[in-house]
C-alpha cells in the first residue's frame, strides 16, 4: 500500500518502522522511539554525509533491497519518491505501507514533512518539539537589521553548487547571505569552474574540509594553489557537507553554523 506522505495513516502506531533514506532516518531517529525502529539506510552511518552516524551505530540498517526490508516484517516504510522503485513494488504487493517522501526544497516544506513522519509514527508531539527548535535556531541565526548580505557560493561533492529555489538557497537568505550561484547563470545545481570563480569570486567560498586523499571534486578545487590569487577577495570558510543534503532538524545546525560564518567574514557583528 503506498502512501504519499500526506495520506492518513491508521492507528496504532507503528512499531517495525524502516527507513530507506538517510534523510527520512534522521527525521525518524527525532520523533520515533528507539524501539519503534526497526532500521535504517545505510548510509545514516557515514560520519562524512550523516548527521546521526553515531546514532545509526546503534540501529539495524539495510541496503534497501526488497529482501532485506521484507525480512525485517515493516509495519511502515519511509522513502524518498526516488528512492529503489523495484523495493517499492514489492511492498506494495505484500500489502505493507509505504510512505513517500519529495524532496523539500523550502523550509516550510521540511517542517511539513517532520509534521508528517512524527504523526505517522504515533508522536505528533515529538514533531512540535523538533519544529519550535528549528525556529528557534532559525530566529537566532538571523542577521541584524540592516546588515548588508555577504555573497557566498556553497560547494557540494562532485563540484555541484547548490542554486536557486532549493533549501540552502532559502537558509542562505535567513542567516545574512546572498547566494551568488544566479550569477553563474545555474538553476537548482551545477557546476562553476574555477576560471568563473577566480574571474568573478563570491566574498565566501563555503565547502567541506578538503580532503587531501582528493575525496571529491569540490575538495580539490577549493584547496586547489589558483585560489591563493583572490585570497584577500574571497573567504574561504569551511562547512560540513553533511549539514547541506537533507532538510529535517539539521536545519538547525546548518542556520546556525551560516550565522557563525557569516559573523567571521563580517568581523564579528552580532
Amino acid at each position: 500500500m503506498m502512501l504519499a506522505a500526506q495520506a492518513a495513516f491508521a492507528q496504532p502506531a507503528p512499531q517495525r518502522i524502516v527507513s530507506l533514506y538517510p534523510c527520512l532516518d534522521a527525521i525518524l531517529v527525532n520523533v520515533a522511539e528507539r524501539d519503534q525502529i526497526s532500521a535504517l539506510s545505510y548510509y545514516a552511518r557515514n560520519p562524512r554525509s550523516s548527521t546521526i552516524a553515531e546514532i545509526a551505530e546503534t540501529l539495524p540498517f539495510t541496503y534497501g533491497t526488497s529482501e532485506e526490508v521484507i525480512a525485517r516484517e515493516p509495519d511502515l516504510v519511509l522513502s524518498s519518491r526516488y528512492g529503489p522503485a523495484k523495493t517499492h513494488e514489492a511492498l506494495e504487493r505484500l500489502g505493507v505501507p509505504v510512505a513517500l517522501f519529495d524532496v523539500p526544497l523550502s523550509v516550510k516544506e521540511s517542517l511539513g514533512q517532520v509534521r508528517e513522519m512524527a504523526r505517522l509514527v504515533g508522536h505528533p508531539e515529538h514533531g512540535e518539539a523538533v519544529v519550535t527548535g528549528i525556529e528557534r535556531a532559525l530566529a537566532e541565526s538571523a542577521p541584524p537589521p540592516g546588515q548588508s548580505p555577504v555573497s557566498a557560493l556553497v560547494f557540494q561533492s562532485n563540484g555541484f553548487v547548490a542554486g536557486e529555489g532549493v533549501l540552502i538557497d532559502e537558509l542562505l537568505n535567513r542567516t545574512g547571505f546572498v547566494n551568488r550561484a544566479a550569477d553563474y547563470r545555474m538553476g537548482q545545481f551545477g557546476i562553476v569552474s574555477l576560471e568563473l570563480i577566480i574571474a568573478d569570486p563570491p566574498e565566501a567560498l563555503l565547502a567541506g574540509t578538503a580532503d587531501t586523499r582528493g575525496y571529491s571534486w569540490a575538495d580539490r578545487v577549493v584547496s586547489h594553489p589558483a585560489l591563493k590569487q583572490i585570497a584577500g577577495r574571497m573567504a574561504r570558510t569551511e562547512f560540513p557537507e553533511k549539514y547541506l543534503l537533507c532538510g529535517g532538524p539539521v536545519i538547525a545546525k546548518t542556520a546556525r553554523t551560516l550565522a557563525a560564518a557569516r559573523r567571521d567574514i563580517v568581523g564579528g557583528a552580532p
